[in-house]
C-alpha cells in the first residue's frame, strides 16, 4: 500500500479508537483499541473493569484497581471469543503498550501496532520491537 494511504488509514482507525475510548468508565485515562484486519474492525477495546464488576476504575486514593483491564487486553480477549483470528492483524491504540499488554500482543500474532501518544514507561514498545512487531507512533 502506498505510504499516503497507509497514513491516511491509519489516522482513520486512530480517530475511531479515540472514539471508542469515551465508553471508558477509568477517569484517570481512558484508552481505546481497535484490532483491524484485511481492512475490517475484527475487534474493539478499551480500558475498564472486568465483565460483572462495578464500572469504577480507580479506588477512593484515584489509583487505578489492580483487576482493571487495559484497551488491548480488552480487544484481544474480545477477538479470542470470537471466529476472528487476530493473526497478522494491526493494532490501533491511543496509548502506546505497556509490557503486559505487549506481551499478550505478541502471543496473539499481531503484527503491527500504531500507537498515539507514549506512556511514561516504554519497555512495552521495546518488546513489540524486539519481537519483529512493527511499532508506529501517530502524531
Amino acid at each position: 500500500m502506498q505510504p499516503d494511504k497507509q497514513n491516511k488509514i491509519d489516522r482513520l482507525y486512530m480517530r475511531m479508537a479515540r472514539t471508542w475510548a469515551e465508553n471508558s468508565y477509568c477517569e484517570r485515562r481512558k484508552v481505546g483499541a481497535l484490532l483491524v484486519k484485511n481492512q475490517m474492525i475484527i475487534s474493539d477495546g478499551y480500558n475498564g473493569t472486568p465483565s460483572g464488576f462495578e464500572n469504577k476504575c480507580e479506588d477512593e486514593n484515584n489509583t487505578s484497581k489492580p483487576y482493571v483491564l487495559h484497551a488491548e487486553a480488552n480487544a484481544i480477549s474480545k477477538v479470542a471469543r470470537s471466529n476472528n483470528s487476530s493473526d497478522g492483524a494491526t493494532l490501533y491504540v491511543t496509548a502506546s503498550p505497556c509490557m503486559e499488554c505487549s506481551k499478550l500482543i505478541i502471543q496473539a500474532g499481531i503484527r503491527r501496532v500504531v500507537y498515539g501518544e507514549e506512556y511514561r514507561i516504554m519497555d512495552g514498545v521495546e518488546l513489540l520491537r524486539r519481537a519483529g512487531v512493527e511499532v508506529e507512533k501517530l502524531d
